[in-house]
């Protein structure tokens, strides 16, 4: 019964995460294609800088403590309010440091324009301290429909006020709005639904065990965030903040694309494992099925998405954007492999093996940094390193997979088992597909045509070779929508 219910319960949060992913990034990117058309590569190459240190920031504000907050078997108020009051010490720190440090940054950078943008930007990580906590409560109740609420208000407020701020001029100070904006809605939105208010409470030795298993987390998040920001760092420096531009929105919409599929699943999973942990095959039927609708989703869409983009991006966001097309392609095949990395950490984290978490990232950034000192200071080539990104990124599979051998019993072959139907069928869809560029239409017919057939020969495929995925998931709408079990199996 603890297991029909724990089913039912990831169903309806996977259903509302679905709903809150969707709704956000399809507001976000109706939002980003406005601003790519109203700002200049050279402007958002100025934010992907900025970002880095905001990234790295939110690592250290949200990161461990609130996956702490997540996986523990117990937890108290005490404890809520004892790790806000750690973050928000933290988040202070750290803008602090950044304002002071600003103008070192721009000077290296040779950005002068983005020394107050900079400065204003680094506040979102006092929001993050507060917001952290919000959503570790909602990700450890499986509450998902309340950040639905608060995601897609914040998504559409943001928009409103950064096209405004971009169509008076604002330049890059549109950008800084947009970003804000989003996290104090959201923030403000969940705190409107979730009891929790933070006390003047702090339990010192509440705070030792939290941090016991979250610091480890918390170097490991450090560890993941400069493998993929350094590359920013390194493109802003060598080449110019216009090809960094090209590269970080040539990046942007298929990981947004990949992460809006892939995180539906993930969260709720960490939830769901973390309740179960002591149950090592329920924990492996819930990683592989994880991993395998993950697959069934994110790689057509990489496909498809890769397909269509040398008329897609010109046609949306302008000729100016045209040379991101093959840094967009890909990252595509990047994130293609997106579940693959996600799935095998989450059942780690749920698992409460911080410290193999630890190790592997240790491990990933001395193969990425590698390959991306070779790329930029060896062949001193922004596509090589596109190239080695990419190229790290299917090595990594491996590095994350290997634990869950001896973990969960699910090896690394066993997973290219299970996924390699979704890149056979992907594969197969764009082979029938491409031949439709060749007519002589206009760009939005050819898009249309070849994301149709694509989809469709996709999904005719899965159907005429019975792919279990497929069937997994018409049975799990059908329950979800209420249908009498027997009519689920015919």
């Amino acid at each position: 019964m603890a297991q029909q219910d724990l089913k039912s319960r990831t169903i309806t949060s996977l259903f509302w995460k679905l709903f809150e992913q969707g709704g956000s990034a399809l507001i976000q990117i109706v939002v980003q294609v406005v601003m790519a058309r109203l700002l200049s590569p050279t402007q958002f190459g100025s934010l992907a800088i900025m970002l880095v240190f905001v990234n790295v920031g939110n690592v250290i504000v949200q990161s461990g403590l609130n996956t702490a907050i997540i996986q523990a078997p117990d937890i108290s108020r005490d404890d809520y309010d004892t790790v806000f009051w750690m973050s928000l010490v933290v988040s202070a720190a750290l803008c602090a440091l950044v304002f002071f440090a600003a103008p070192a940054v721009v000077g290296f950078y040779r950005m002068p324009d983005m020394l107050w943008p900079l400065r204003v930007l680094v506040l979102v990580l006092v929001i993050n301290a507060f917001n952290a906590i919000q959503e570790a409560i909602v990700a450890r109740n499986l509450e998902f429909h309340k950040t639905f609420r608060s995601t897609v208000s914040a998504a559409a407020t943001s928009g409103v006020l950064g096209i405004g701020c971009a169509l008076m001029g604002g330049g890059l100070w549109a950008l800084v709005a947009q970003q804000l904006s989003y996290q104090l809605t959201k923030c403000a939105v969940l705190a409107a639904q979730i009891p929790w208010k933070p006390r003047a409470v702090f339990v010192p030795h509440r705070a030792r065990r939290l941090f016991g298993f979250g610091w480890k987390l918390l170097a490991s998040g450090l560890l993941d965030q400069a493998n993929q920001s350094v590359s920013d760092l390194v493109i802003g420096r060598v080449f110019t903040g216009s090809q960094l531009g090209l590269v970080s929105q040539g990046k942007k919409y298929p990981q947004q694309l990949g992460t809006l599929l892939d995180s539906v699943i993930q969260p709720v999973m960490l939830s769901a494992v973390s309740r179960v942990q002591g149950d090592v095959a329920l924990v492996r039927r819930l990683m592989r099925r994880a991993l395998k609708t993950s697959t069934f989703f994110v790689v057509p869409a990489m496909t498809g998405f890769a397909l269509v983009a040398p008329r897609l991006v010109p046609a949306l966001l302008g000729a100016q954007w045209e040379p991101a097309v093959p840094y967009l392609q890909l990252y595509c095949l990047a994130y293609a492999l997106l579940p693959i990395h996600t799935t095998n950490l989450q059942v780690l984290n749920g698992m409460g093996r911080s410290d193999v978490f630890l190790r592997l990232e240790v491990v990933k950034v001395v193969v990425g940094l590698g390959i991306l000192l070779v790329a930029a200071f060896g062949l001193r080539s922004i596509d090589a390193i596109v190239v080695g990104a990419a190229l790290s990124n299917v090595v990594c599979t491996f590095i994350n997979a290997f634990p869950n051998k001896r973990i969960v019993g699910y090896s690394y072959l066993h997973q290219l088992r299970d996924i390699a139907p979704a890149f056979g069928l992907a594969a197969a869809a764009a082979l029938c597909a491409t031949p439709l560029g060749a007519l002589a239409l206009g760009p939005w017919v050819t898009i249309l045509a070849q994301l149709v057939a694509f989809s469709a020969v996709y999904l005719l495929l899965a159907a005429a070779l019975r792919v279990e995925e497929l069937s997994y998931l018409v049975r799990t709408a059908r329950e979800a929508l209420g249908a009498p079990r027997g009519q689920g199996g015919r």
